[in-house]
């Protein structure tokens, strides 16, 4: 398996000639190409994590791929058939097996809702916990790391990665930060990792990592 990362939270896992798109939000450049795309996870409903025109952008091209998110995606993506999937549930669209994880999104603060949030987990391989730092509670070889957002503490972003102890780790949701930000939350996120005996990817908008 390869994922590419896009803009934000944003990636495309891809298996033999199947696509995997995760969260394809408002804050990825416009995805207009993706062929072979069987299903899209969406982890939440902020518009960072996804847009009716991606979706468009997407299904256009991929006229049976099944949207996939909590509840709370599917009461607000109106005029999209959206799978619920909720803490302990496993879906398999093939080639992909999902089992998903969580169930709500990190405080930002109180007087913000807390939303539905839910991790993904890919083939038993690929752990991507949303908006979110839920635990999967069994081995990761490649950990998707938000690295910047309102309601991230780069503290709690280290203990999650060294409770996971992933076998490699990649940082997203970074479109908020400097590219100074960046470097220091990467730099934090590499050394957490490589503290757990795994290697960090800084990966850029389209640079790939194997699975």
């Amino acid at each position: 398996m390869k994922l590419t990362k896009y803009e934000h939270a944003c990636m495309v896992i891809e298996k033999g000639n199947s696509r995997l798109v995760i969260d394809p939000g408002g804050f990825t450049t416009p995805l207009t190409d993706l062929d072979g795309v069987v299903a899209i996870v969406i982890t939440h409903e902020h518009a960072d994590h996804w847009t009716a025109e991606q979706l468009t952008r997407i299904l256009d091209r991929n006229k049976g791929a099944r949207i996939l998110g909590p509840a709370g995606v599917a009461a607000v993506a109106e005029g999209f058939t959206v799978e619920t999937v909720a803490p302990g549930d496993t879906v398999s669209v093939e080639p992909f097996d999902l089992k998903f994880f969580g169930g709500k999104h990190a405080v930002i603060h109180s007087s913000i809702p807390i939303v539905d949030n839910v991790g993904v987990l890919v083939d038993d391989n690929f752990y991507y916990a949303g908006d979110s730092y839920a635990l999967p509670g069994v081995e990761v070889g490649t950990l998707a790391v938000p690295v910047g957002a309102p309601w991230l503490k780069i503290g709690e972003v280290i203990d999650f990665v060294e409770a996971i102890k992933p076998r490699q780790s990649l940082p997203v949701h970074e479109a908020v930060l400097s590219t100074i930000g960046k470097n220091m939350a990467n730099a934090r996120v590499e050394a957490a990792t490589v503290t757990g005996g795994g290697e960090f990817f800084a990966l850029d908008s389209e640079e790939s990592v194997e699975l």
